[in-house]
């Protein structure tokens, strides 16, 4: 097995990049030069251009200049007592080191400016270097003090109501959990960070998606992990961030070699590995000879392949980044094994688990524990083969149980409701301001035209007739809102005026479709055409309620239904399939009548599948009880790529109803947005 680093260097090194200025509009270089020697101005402003014309112009391109116009502004600040500006040059400094891939001297001047901008109450350039503190712990394989030091940062920039530093720690957080192998955590810190970053639309959300779809290609969940991905390529695309697209790049070209596509593999980590050379970053290095060294193994070029390996350990080590190092020895040793090699295996792939052990580097642990067991199990040693499968599967258990699966699903159905609500709160906030203001009109006007006395009368009159009428009124509304609602979700919002969002592990959705519904509706009368729509979605209403399944909604033709929620049950799935299989009877039923008649008819394409949702209400008002999540799109999936007259089902809704239907396995089926998606037609019940 290759072992490749799913984020770690290339998530760091792409979150050094976003948090500086190369990805905004910049400004012209020589104008800034122009400020800077303007004696006549400001001395903060002159500074300030000093180190726009540093960040913009040289930290990032040319060190060797970078190191020359840090002295300047360094000279200067001290000159004119600025602290801001020499804690700002302290932690430049830093950064040249850090690009130079030597994170301890980095860290001596990060802790400097920190000290400098504490001392002198300077909150931003303190955040700043505390997010530079917290990357040199990261590159030094030192997670638990990353972790500590952001949280410390977190805290501050809270205090301060300062968004974008709160997502840089966000996501430097994260980065280390996903290095600990702690998926859920990680993934919780960074949709904290995509939260506020879609909110603010900021370009800096390219890392976060990249990070995403690195925890989702972790887990084996290669469709999440593309869509993340070439989200963080569009947004690199447009906002021209050279760096960011080559890292793109190279996440892409690992997903590429995984599918067997080796050519554009190769072409995408070839670019990744040029972007690095030219910034001189030797994290990027490192990992540009990984990949390339990957796909020379794989090819069962051995020679080449342990070279680029090497060059990666050379580098790992120039930087003192004790991950990267332990996964350079695990990629080595792998490579050995691979050969036949088993002593030189063990030797390698022992280093690199002392290492990830003495990190709690679980992933990287736990490869080198796959490694031992297969090289011991060649090489004979019975025992030692043993001892060490028995750590990988207590390993893997840990990183990639049910529970960590059910958290990362939690956390990213969560975020998606959150996004609706409050989507659909802003533009209600926006109606009801509107209606504020009419009412305040109408008030207005009524008043002008009533007295306080006969308002009087006028209540003594009716008050007796409306407290009558209060009880029929509340049976009514009662009954309006049982119609709209769940029984439970109508009880809870009646008594907390508001219902919670809930997550369902287990709900089988339905969705129906009409076939050729355009062309029917040219055939046919508005009023022809409604009333059909209106029999049927009555009937499938009917249908529904006596299997215990709750109608979610009808969308133009389609009719949306789901199982096992409100209330959850064990028998979603057969309730669902059966109401299912009811109404594609119904609708055959019909069109022969029709046919009979020499009338048009519908045909029906019915798609199943179950999983896990997030149900809830959306709104204030004009509520509507809804569901979310992959399930749903999987369901709707489904039903597209079926077939008229049939029930289409997934796999997942196949095993917990095949003792009871009767199933033809379609194999796999490609579906919009999915992939190839095993596919089943129930055909009758058993």
């Amino acid at each position: 097995m290759i072992v490749y680093p799913k984020n770690l260097g290339i998530g760091l090194f792409l979150l050094f990049c976003l948090f500086v200025k190369n990805i905004k509009a910049q400004p012209n270089l020589d104008s800034l030069w122009t400020v800077w020697q303007d004696e006549t101005r400001d001395d903060s402003i002159q500074l300030a251009a000093l180190r726009e014309f540093i960040w913009t112009g040289y930290l990032q391109r040319n060190i060797d200049s970078a190191q020359y116009f840090i002295e300047l502004q360094h000279t200067f600040a001290e000159k004119n007592n600025q602290h801001w500006g020499i804690a700002d040059a302290l932690l430049n400094r830093g950064i040249i080191y850090l690009f130079k891939g030597d994170p301890k001297i980095a860290l001596t001047y990060f802790e400097e400016g920190l000290e400098m901008s504490i001392a002198h109450t300077s909150v931003p350039t303190q955040l700043e270097a505390l997010v530079n503190i917290g990357v040199a712990h990261a590159s030094l394989g030192e997670p638990n003090k990353a972790i500590s030091t952001n949280e410390q940062g977190l805290e501050i920039a809270r205090k301060y109501g300062i968004l974008s530093s709160q997502v840089k720690f966000l996501i430097n957080n994260g980065i280390q959990y996903n290095d600990l192998g702690d998926y859920p955590k990680a993934l919780d810190y960074y949709f904290q960070a995509l939260k506020i970053e879609e909110q603010q639309n900021l370009p800096e959300r390219i890392n976060l998606y990249i990070n995403i779809g690195n925890i989702y290609h972790s887990q084996g969940d290669v469709h999440k992990a593309l869509e993340y991905f070439n989200n963080a390529l569009k947004l690199a695309e447009k906002n021209n961030n050279l760096v960011a697209m080559g890292i793109v790049d190279a996440n892409l070209g690992v997903l590429h070699l995984e599918m067997g596509d080796t050519t554009q593999a190769i072409n995408l980590f070839t670019i990744s590995k040029e972007v690095s050379e030219k910034l001189g970053n030797k994290n990027g290095m490192a990992n540009g000879h990984l990949n390339i060294g990957w796909i020379y193994q794989s090819q069962g070029n051995y020679s080449k392949a342990l070279y680029h390996y090497t060059q990666e350990l050379k580098l790992s080590e120039e930087i003192g980044n004790q991950s990267m190092i332990s996964n350079a020895y695990l990629h080595i040793g792998h490579l050995y094994k691979d050969k036949g090699n088993h002593t030189k295996a063990v030797d390698f792939c022992q280093k690199g688990f002392e290492i990830a052990s003495s990190i709690g580097a679980l992933s990287y642990a736990r490869n080198a524990c796959e490694c031992l067991y297969f090289s011991y199990k060649r090489h004979g040693n019975s025992a030692k083969a043993l001892e060490y499968f028995e750590h990988m599967m207590t390993l893997q258990d840990s990183m990639f149980n049910e529970s960590n699966t059910k958290k990362l699903t939690q956390m990213e159905m969560r975020y998606e409701f959150d996004k609706q609500v409050a989507a659909t709160q802003a533009e209600q906030e926006k109606k009801d301001a509107v209606a504020s203001q009419e009412l305040k009109r109408q008030t207005l006007v009524r008043n002008g035209f009533m007295g306080g006395f006969g308002l009087v009368l006028l209540f003594a009159g009716v008050f007796f007739v409306q407290r009558n009428k209060i009880g029929k009124e509340k049976q009514r509304s009662d009954a309006l809102l049982l119609n709209i609602l769940p029984e439970k979700v109508a009880e809870e919002l009646k008594v907390k005026g508001h219902s919670e969002a809930q997550l369902i592990d287990h709900a089988t959705v339905l969705f129906t479709d009409f076939k050729g519904f355009t062309s029917l509706s040219e055939k046919m009368t508005p009023s022809e055409l409604v009333k059909d729509l209106h029999e049927c979605f009555s009937l499938f209403d009917k249908i529904c309620a006596r299997h215990g399944v709750e109608k979610i909604k009808t969308i133009g033709d389609a009719y949306m239904a789901a199982g096992g929620l409100p209330s959850p049950n064990t028998t979603h799935a057969l309730d669902v399939v059966n109401a299912a299989f009811e109404i594609a009877e119904i609708i055959e039923k019909g069109k022969v009548k029709k046919i009979e008649k020499g009338l048009p008819y519908f045909e029906i394409r019915i798609g199943v599948h179950t999983g896990p949702v997030v149900a809830g209400i959306v709104g204030v008002k004009k509520f509507q009880y809804d569901i979310w999540g992959d399930t749903v799109n999987t369901a709707s999936r489904m039903e597209s790529s079926g077939e008229a007259g049939k029930v289409n089902i997934s796999e997942t809704t196949f095993e917990l109803v095949k003792d009871n239907f009767t199933c033809i396995h379609r194999g796999k089926v490609q579906a919009k947005g999915k992939g190839e998606v095993n596919m089943y037609f129930v055909e009758g019940r058993s």
